[in-house]
């Protein structure tokens, strides 16, 4: 079998894409052995906990091996894919072992070496699932994953290749970084350290003059290097429902469901629970909703009744601020927020997720339009980034596009509140000393009864209440 040279190979190891993330699992390969990266390509994309989320390489090279298969679950830290670095069409037979040399004459792999920043499995403590089956390269599948928003809508087998263990650099070699204002980068690396979830106040600069980099961002992203080599271990095959009988089929949960369904329980039996329910006439604020459709500011925007619901819940928070808070069990106090990150609870294939507008209360009515729109096309194309699911405060679930009147909603953790939208009907209503037909809807507003008491929770509820039955409040109050 033909080995590679230590300093020629780079091992592209799982990294923690998410918030303290363990692992992930392996959707689709993009590329195949032999095949030639650059840097910043595409390799993979991976679900974790949160989301779907594409991989790019850091660095250019030839493909020599992928370590799992499609469908496997990797721990944090652990090299998914090999690549030849040298430029050559082969790789180059392995050195024989040498007697230790000076540390000056160390041979060193070419390139910055990644060194913990931020989030990552410490060394220590990283546990490797048990692994089966034989090591083996996979061809990428071209089944398409879909996901979609709440209320809108002959095989073949190459020879595997073992890679030649990389020896880690002491992050300790790592110089110590300046401090200064606002760290140097461009746009697209900026946008590269947000969709990874890396501060770049914590980055060492590697570029000129202090400049930030792809490679130094990929290196802050990537968790600390092993303490001793370690050899690749061999993918076990791809986890598949377990049918049991023709009566039954168990699917494994993993992936965005196991992470919903702990963060469920958690809140369900750490916070108390309060719902309470309101019964409002939105007639009127249907009527706003087709005006606005024909407004030149709106064109091009998605108006739906949503929006109006958002910005009115927005108002509510504005006038009861209080509302928007967390509660800080460690040092037992109460955060208020200034600030309003707005959730919209969002059903995709893989389970339910919630990704929020960042400061929603600084949004005009079209800039939050806008925004609602983009969440909703980057939801159903699955890749809605971990970092779109971090840090909400209060969120929004919308049942009525199901036909359901309203439920009980239970907290997203370190939330204090959320509103529960139910169908919008016609019914027979009392206006104006009448009966007549109109547009009716039931809202329910769930809320942290350590954070929120009765009398808070019902003046948000009545409020948002109070504005979809007279829209013109948005005016008046906001």
């Amino acid at each position: 079998m033909t080995t590679m040279t230590e300093a020629s190979v780079r091992e592209f190891k799982m990294p923690d894409v998410g918030e303290g993330l363990t692992e992930a699992e392996i959707l689709k390969w993009y590329v195949q052995p032999g095949d030639t990266v650059t840097d910043g390509q595409v390799v993979c994309e991976v679900e974790t906990a949160k989301a779907a989320v594409e991989l790019p390489i850091p660095y250019d090279g030839v493909v020599r091996a992928l370590h799992f298969s499609e469908g496997t679950t990797v721990d944090v830290g652990t090299s998914i894919i090999a690549v030849d670095v040298s430029g050559g069409a082969a790789p180059a037979p392995a050195p024989a072992p040498q007697a230790p040399a000076e540390p000056a004459e160390e041979p060193k792999p070419e390139g910055r070496q990644p060194v913990l920043v931020g989030y990552g499995v410490a060394t220590s403590s990283t546990k490797r699932r048990p692994r089966k089956g034989p090591e083996v390269p996979v061809q990428p599948a071209s089944a398409a994953l879909q996901s979609e928003l709440n209320g809108h809508g002959g095989p073949v087998t190459p020879a595997p290749v073992t890679p030649a263990a990389v020896t880690p650099v002491p992050a300790a070699a790592a110089p110590a970084a300046l401090p200064r204002e606002r760290p140097l980068a461009k746009p697209p690396v900026r946008k590269l350290a947000k969709d990874l979830g890396v501060d770049l106040a914590v980055i060492v600069p590697t570029g000129p003059d202090g400049v930030i980099t792809r490679e130094d961002v990929h290196a802050a992203a990537a968790p600390a290097p092993a303490a001793e080599p370690v050899a690749a271990t061999p993918a076990p095959a791809a986890t598949a429902p377990v049918q049991g009988t023709d009566r039954e089929t168990r699917v494994p949960v993993k992936g965005v469901r196991k992470a919903t369904a702990a963060a469920m329980v958690g809140s369900a039996f750490t916070a108390p629970h309060v719902t309470e329910f309101v019964t409002v006439d939105v007639t009127r604020t249907m009527k706003l909703v087709e005006e606005l459709k024909e407004d030149k500011e709106f064109a091009g925007l998605r108006v739906n009744p949503l929006l109006l619901i958002s910005k009115a819940l927005l108002v509510a928070i504005r006038r009861n601020p209080d509302v928007n808070a967390s509660w800080d069990e460690a040092n037992q106090e109460i955060v208020l927020k200034h600030y309003v990150n707005l959730g919209i609870a969002a059903a995709t294939p893989r389970g339910l997720v919630v990704p929020n507008i960042k400061d929603a209360h600084d949004k005009t009515l079209p800039q939050l339009a806008a925004s609602l729109g983009e969440l909703v096309a980057t939801a159903r194309e699955g890749k809605t980034s971990p970092s779109a699911m971090q840090g909400g405060t209060v969120t929004i679930t919308n049942v009525g596009v199901f036909g359901v009147d309203t439920g009980t909603p239970i907290l997203n953790p370190g939330e204090s509140a959320i509103l529960a939208v139910g169908a919008i009907k016609l019914q027979p209503w009392v206006h104006k000393g009448k009966v007549k037909p109109r547009q009716v809807m039931t809202l329910a507003l769930s809320f942290d009864h350590r954070l929120v008491d009765g009398e808070l929770g019902s003046k948000v509820l009545a409020d948002v209440a109070a504005i979809l039955e007279q829209p013109k409040r948005l005016i008046t109050w906001a």
